[in-house]
Order: C-alpha cells, then sequence, then structure tokens
C-alpha cells in the first residue's frame, strides 16, 4: 500500500509540473495571441487555461474537498459540451489576467485540500484517482494547446532541443497467435475506458517494426497515391476530394515541413505526422497492409512471450525516463526511427510509446464489462462509429496520460493532432507455423 505522504508528495510535483507546462505554453504569446481563434478546430489559449482551472475547481474543490465553489458562475462558461470549439471565441470568456489570476486562486485552494483530504473511503479517493484524473485532464489540455501552436501564424515562440538521432529499423515483426490480457485493473490512474482488464484472442500477424516515415510516404505520394481512388475507403475518398489534400498537414511542395513557425527540410526517418486516418488507410492498401486493429497494437505493445504477462509498457513496468521514448514536449518534433532502443518491445518493435498517436483500424467503444466513472461524458458519448482509436501517444503526450493500456480517439478526417501510424498485415500459413 502506497504512504499517503508519498502519495500526496506524488500527486503534488504531478500538479506542479502540469501547470508549468501550461504557463509555459501561455505564457510564449502576448495577450492579443491569447485570445485569438487560430483554427476553428481549436479553442483560443485563454479558454484552456481558465477551463483547466474550472475542472480542477469541480472535481478537487468541490468534489474531493467538498468546499465551497471559487467560481460557480464559470461552469456553464467552461463546459466543452455547451460549447462548440468554433464558437467559443464569441463567449464572454476571461481574459488572459483574469484567467491566470483564477487557475492561481483554484490551484491554491487544491492544495490546502491535497494536504487534509483522506484518499481513501470513496472510489474517486482511494489512491488520490481524482487527482490523478485531473493532472491528466491538463496535460492532455497542453498537447491540445500545443496543437494550437503548431496552427499558429507567426514567429516561431517555442523551442527545445533536437531528438536523438536515429538508428537503422525496417522490417516487420512476427506476433504470434494466442490470448493476452488487454486493459487493466491495476493501473491506479486509468481511466474508465482502459478498464476492466479482459483476455482477448488475437490472431498471429506481422506488424511494423517502426512508424511509417516520411520517406516511406513519400514513395506513396510520388506514386499518385492521392490521386488514385484504388486507395481509399468511399468516405476518405470523398474527403480528399472535398478537402484538396495532396500530402500530410504542413508538408511543402519543396520537401519542407513548417513545425511551430519553422520551416525546415524534412527528415527521411522521422514518423510521418499530421495524416488522418483516411490517408493512414489509404498508404497501408497501397503497400498491400492494413492498420493494426487495436488489440494487435496493444499485444505488440504489452505482450511478454517470455512470461505471457502484460507489462505496463512496451519496455517493462518502470515509468518511462528520457532513454524509453519522446514524451512531454522534452523535443518539438518525432524522433527519427531506432532513437529510443532502451524503448523496444519484447518482440522487437519500435517507439510504440511517444513520437507519434497511431491510427488503428478499431472504432471506439467500451470493453466488455465497461462502466462509466466517474462521469460519462469522458468516455461514454463518445463511442460509435464516428471515432477511430489512435494509441502510443506523441512528443507532445506528457508521461502522465500515456502508457501501454491509454486510449485516444478522434474523427477520421482529423490531422491537427500530431498522428502518425505503423502498419501491420495477416500472415499466411508458412509464417504461422
Amino acid at each position: 500500500m502506497t504512504d499517503p505522504d508519498d502519495l500526496r508528495a506524488r500527486v503534488a510535483g504531478e500538479l506542479q509540473r502540469a501547470r508549468s507546462r501550461s504557463l509555459l505554453l501561455t505564457d510564449a504569446v502576448d495577450d492579443a495571441d491569447l485570445v485569438r481563434q487560430h483554427s476553428r478546430l481549436m479553442s483560443p489559449l485563454v479558454w484552456d487555461l481558465a477551463h483547466i482551472g474550472n475542472q480542477e475547481e469541480i472535481w478537487l474543490v468541490r468534489d474531493a474537498g467538498g468546499r465551497e465553489p471559487v467560481r460557480a458562475d464559470l461552469d456553464e462558461l467552461y463546459d466543452a459540451f455547451k460549447h462548440p470549439r468554433a464558437d467559443r471565441p464569441a463567449l464572454p470568456l476571461l481574459g488572459p489576467a483574469a484567467a491566470r489570476s483564477y487557475v492561481r486562486d483554484v490551484r491554491d485552494h487544491v492544495l490546502d485540500v491535497l494536504d487534509t483530504a483522506p484518499l481513501e473511503g470513496r472510489e474517486l479517493v482511494t489512491d488520490a484517482f481524482v487527482f490523478g484524473m485531473v493532472v491528466q485532464h491538463e496535460q492532455q489540455h497542453d498537447e491540445t494547446m500545443l496543437a494550437t501552436h503548431q496552427l499558429r501564424v507567426g514567429d516561431p515562440v517555442l523551442a527545445a532541443v533536437p531528438p536523438p538521432p536515429g538508428r537503422p529499423v525496417s522490417g516487420e515483426v512476427l506476433v504470434p497467435a494466442g490470448p493476452f490480457t488487454m486493459g487493466t485493473d491495476f493501473e491506479p490512474w486509468a481511466l474508465d475506458n482502459e478498464r476492466p482488464a479482459h483476455r482477448v484472442h488475437v490472431a498471429a500477424f506481422r506488424i511494423d517494426a517502426a512508424p511509417v516515415t516520411n520517406a516511406e510516404y513519400e514513395a506513396f505520394i510520388r506514386d499518385g497515391g492521392y490521386t488514385d481512388e484504388r486507395w481509399w475507403a468511399p468516405d476518405g475518398w470523398a474527403h480528399v476530394r472535398a478537402a484538396g489534400l495532396t500530402g500530410p498537414g504542413h508538408w511543402g511542395p519543396d520537401g519542407t515541413y513548417t513545425r511551430f513557425g519553422r520551416t525546415e527540410p524534412r527528415i527521411p526517418d522521422e514518423p510521418v505526422v499530421h495524416v488522418c486516418w483516411y490517408e493512414a488507410d489509404a498508404y497501408a492498401r497501397w503497400a498491400g497492409k492494413r492498420l493494426p486493429s487495436e488489440a494487435e497494437w496493444e499485444k505488440a505493445a504489452r505482450w511478454d512471450p517470455a512470461t505471457g504477462r502484460s507489462r505496463r509498457y512496451p519496455w517493462g513496468d518502470d515509468d518511462p525516463t528520457v532513454e524509453h521514448a519522446n514524451l512531454g514536449q522534452r523535443h518539438l518534433s518525432p524522433a527519427p526511427v531506432g532513437a529510443y532502443p532502451a524503448g523496444v518491445s519484447p518482440l522487437g518493435v519500435h517507439q510504440l510509446v511517444g513520437d507519434v498517436w497511431e491510427w488503428t483500424s478499431s472504432v471506439f467503444t467500451g470493453y466488455p464489462g465497461f462502466r462509466a466513472f466517474p462521469y460519462r461524458e469522458y468516455s461514454e458519448v463518445f463511442f460509435g462509429p464516428e471515432y477511430r482509436v489512435l494509441r502510443g501517444g506523441s512528443f507532445g503526450t506528457d508521461a502522465a496520460a500515456c502508457r501501454g493500456t491509454f486510449r485516444n480517439w478522434d474523427y477520421p478526417i482529423r490531422r491537427q493532432i500530431f498522428a502518425g501510424f505503423r502498419c501491420a498485415r495477416d500472415v499466411d500459413d508458412d509464417e504461422r507455423s
């Protein structure tokens, strides 16, 4: 059992780490940029900041702490389900100074609650679950704000050291047939859609040892991938034509890529990013492959053939370090393939965590025995064929919101997220034996 003092210290550290990142992303721009909507797909950065504070107030000050509201009048204004992103600039939002003051005030109350609130007796607070939920919520919005920075027009305002160099990785890895444990019952901060753990039988398949790279995707484009209807699902072909897509988001016609205000030559062995599900699916068809199912992806990432056990991460049960994966905005790009040999799975699959979210073929739904907790709007209202599942996290995903069981989802047309993919294929009888 975790010592309560150690748990409180861990929570305090995670709260501070998330807030430091939120402030970095919002303080990097002036007030005019903070209130501007840089894309109709995204909120103004100032909305994200105050929304982070409002969710923290609702769940930690009022629910976990049982205290009076700090600003109950803000609940409807910052309710993400009542106001689509495109409409948020027209709302009477808190200005930059007021938003910063609000989140500081809420955090002061939260730290007081953390010092005194029991971390047992209710499911919501056991193992500090609700604090972990709020940490993950803030880090998820930080990644969303990082995506907003990518859509922002203007001089660069963010900087980071480059990722480590890559190493040659190619080919496929055979994942043998058999059952494995998918999901979790034991991860204390796992969210409802990651639960419960359940056994899934997966037929033998092959999966790419690394994500699809820029160079590999360029071959698809050169071969007329965006002009050949054969490779596209009907909805995808209609979308490509309507949106006028000719390549990944932020690619220039001259071999360049514009990232956070800097235009530079594309790196051939870097995982391709800013492609939608339809583009990933079309590439896979062109390559004679397919996208992996969500179960296939998780088995490749977690299953240990030596023990038959599902691990927390490809490399084991230890939390990610800088040697394992490209996470947490440490770098402002995916790392070239092969850059993290310490993070490889037992079967030899690289970079399953970090770098780029990976599209899967699966629609988003609950596992057998799913129970919405602590509210339906986190997962359940999104279940259905409209959304495709992504796995693994990106360079903009924090470790607190990324693990082998973590599930993300989005519409198949979305490209503003830091998404790429890898391919899989069925195996024939000779390969199974």
